[in-house]
């Protein structure tokens, strides 16, 4: 049976992966799977390569297709099919605020790193696993402040496993671990234009990382019209303007907020 990482490279499970590397997590992973969505920060990609040669276990990144970016660019006012996001919508009616069903997680984290670990077993497409038998454990980095996100496997073949939690470690117990360590803070692991950004975290991206602000003000200015399936008019942020012209000074923080909205998350995205 394999242990694989699902690595979000974000804060907790970067953790994860240098606390297995200490052993103080058992029994050694046998390798750690990246899913590129092409919309992480700079910021994520610069702190991977760095991560990476720190583990004595591969890491796998995997892309479905080219990234959600490109998915997005492609489709949107074409009538193409779309891995929507979570945007926020306006209906022409006026009738307040709603949010559309998000797809892009499972589309562009969770089967990415499903179709891995399938191929890490020895698995070929469209085989089915041998009746009973477990072949793999997916460690998740979720934390003990975030226990709601956890979920069990969906495939009998391949259960889910929370060290964090079992450790009762919290985002903050990771910092501190790291800190101890002599570890750098890593970077929060989310898609530049994820609209479930906090305004500190969007204030974060616009103040220092300018290709990334840049990348979420187009995608913002790009869904406007909405996509395939969607008559609403569509934006990044909860207030209901374009990206660039939001007050971030109102104080919509903290991911608390975030995690209590994200209702169908499936504990691949931000850890």
């Amino acid at each position: 049976m394999l242990n694989i990482i699902s690595l979000g490279a974000g804060v907790q499970s970067s953790t994860m992966a240098l606390m297995a590397a200490h052993g103080e997590i058992t029994p050694m992973p046998d390798a750690a799977i990246f899913a590129d969505t092409g919309a992480e920060p700079e910021g994520v990609y610069t702190w991977l390569d760095w991560l990476e040669p720190q583990l004595p276990f591969p890491v796998h990144r995997v892309m479905w297709k080219e990234g959600l970016l490109k998915n997005i660019q492609d489709s949107v006012g074409t009538g193409s099919r779309w891995a929507a996001a979570p945007f926020y919508t306006t209906s022409p009616k006026g009738d307040g605020m709603g949010i559309l069903r998000r797809q892009c997680t499972r589309e562009f984290k969770i089967q990415p790193i499903e179709r891995k670990v399938r191929e890490l077993c020895g698995l070929a497409k469209g085989q089915r696993a041998p009746r009973g038998e477990l072949l793999a454990t997916q460690w998740i980095g979720i934390s003990l402040d975030e226990i709601q996100r956890m979920k069990d496997s969906e495939h009998a073949w391949c259960r889910h496993r929370w060290p964090l939690i079992e450790m009762r470690m919290t985002r903050g117990h990771c910092l501190e671990w790291m800190q101890a360590n002599g570890y750098p803070a890593p970077p929060r692991s989310a898609c530049t234009f994820c609209p479930y950004h906090s305004n500190h975290e969007w204030r974060n991206l616009r103040d220092n990382d300018p290709a990334g602000w840049a990348q979420a003000v187009s995608v913002d200015a790009l869904i406007r019209n909405g996509g395939k399936g969607t008559t609403e008019t569509l934006y990044v942020h909860r207030d209901g303007v374009p990206l660039d012209q939001v007050d971030l000074s109102d104080p919509h923080e903290g991911q608390g907020q975030m995690f209590s909205m994200m209702d169908e998350c499936d504990g691949m995205c931000g850890v």
